[in-house]
């Protein structure tokens, strides 16, 4: 039986984490799998990972500082933000050396790295008959960032970014390369066998709350949705940075009252709002796929975004499982809302061939090409 490693920064929520769940648990239907991730954020993941797989924390008793470093520095604590310097400098210094450590004692067939941070570790420190893979599921198209990536390849045997779109880009950028460019989908944890009735007036939208995923102009958009349909509710799953920011904004708007902030839901009570729900929408700037698009049509929801974000374009066909609205037009975003709204039929057709798309997101379809792929390596 081979035996595969994944590293990882950590297991907490987040979309990347969220795959590492996934992608674990499809493989160790055939293979050992074990997760060495640098540090313990929660008592336990976030997401449900397969008993069969072995999880080992290199740092169960430390956690990053840097939001205890941007308060002190924010409140001019002098001592506190030397404090907290000095203490972020060790953390650093620790994640990298354990995870040196960790790789050098590798005793895989594979290992798979999750960020890009751990690529060049793997590249030099890990053993040269070892298979190694680095995922990128990073698309915010910052040229500094990819020049990171491509640069933290060497002696990576393959690159599987978590996009079509992404695919291609890095195939051109890696032409000179040894690392090989693959393309393998993400997939739904579980395929729900109950979708929504698309009778409640209910609208979500979940991820976590920060600049990148536009939930200021989720409020904008649903205010405009509002006026036309005041009956309607929007509520947002997640927690972040921005949440202070969110809900003042939602008291400036006055729409308290239509506007439910439910903080980070687990994945059972994230199943019960989408069956609550008839329409997803995602205001992301930049999404490297969109698992939570998956999810909602995965239940027979229309989905819409902006196309400024990669990831949805792949996912979306528009007018037919949602829709992709141009230019980050907020008018033109309510305007398909409320037309979804307003007329059933239509959202029942859209439902319909959201919940057919996503049947190939399944993770036995998806498995297989897991399967083939590692047993031709």
């Amino acid at each position: 039986m081979k035996k595969i490693t994944i590293l990882a920064l950590h297991l907490s929520a987040g979309g990347t984490e969220k795959t590492i769940a996934t992608l674990s648990n499809i493989l160790v239907q055939k293979y050992e799998v074990e997760i060495i991730s640098n540090y313990q954020i929660e008592e336990k993941p976030a997401f449900d990972i397969d008993e069969r797989v072995k999880v080992r924390y290199l740092m169960p008793n430390l956690k990053p500082n840097a939001k205890e470093f941007k308060t002190a520095l924010k409140k001019f604590q002098i001592i506190k933000v030397l404090k907290e310097g000095i203490r972020a400098i060790r953390i650093l210094y620790l994640r990298r050396k354990l995870m040196i450590k960790a790789i050098k004692n590798l005793s895989c067939d594979i290992a798979i790295s999750t960020r890009y941070i751990h690529n060049r570790l793997l590249g030099k420190y890990g053993d040269k008959n070892i298979i190694k893979i680095a995922q990128e599921h990073n698309n915010n198209g910052n040229e500094r960032y990819i020049r990171k990536v491509v640069k933290s390849l060497k002696n990576i045997d393959y690159l599987m970014p978590v996009s079509k779109q992404l695919t291609q880009m890095y195939e051109k950028r890696l032409i000179d390369k040894k690392t090989k460019c693959l393309y393998i989908q993400h997939c739904l944890k579980d395929y729900t066998q109950k979708i929504s009735s698309l009778t409640q007036k209910n609208i979500i939208s979940a991820g976590r709350l920060s600049k990148e995923k536009g939930f200021l102009d989720l409020i904008d958009v649903f205010e405009l949705v509002s006026k036309k349909n005041p009956d309607w509710h929007l509520n947002i799953a997640g927690d972040g940075e921005q949440k202070k920011a969110i809900i003042q904004k939602v008291k400036e708007k006055g729409l308290e009252d239509k506007i439910t902030l439910l903080g980070f839901k687990k994945e059972e009570e994230l199943r019960s709002l989408f069956l609550q729900s008839s329409i997803y929408v995602m205001t992301s700037f930049y999404e490297s796929f969109g698992l939570s698009l998956i999810e909602a049509e995965s239940f027979g929801i229309p989905i819409l975004a902006f196309d400024s974000a990669e990831g949805p374009k792949e996912i979306i066909e528009d007018g037919k499982n949602g829709f992709l609205i141009p230019n980050r037009n907020k008018e033109e975003m309510a305007n398909k809302i409320n037309e979804l709204i307003e007329n059933k039929e239509l959202r029942k057709k859209i439902g319909q061939t959201a919940r057919q798309d996503s049947a190939k997101y399944k993770k036995e379809e998806v498995g297989k090409l897991w399967y083939d792929f590692i047993e031709e390596i």
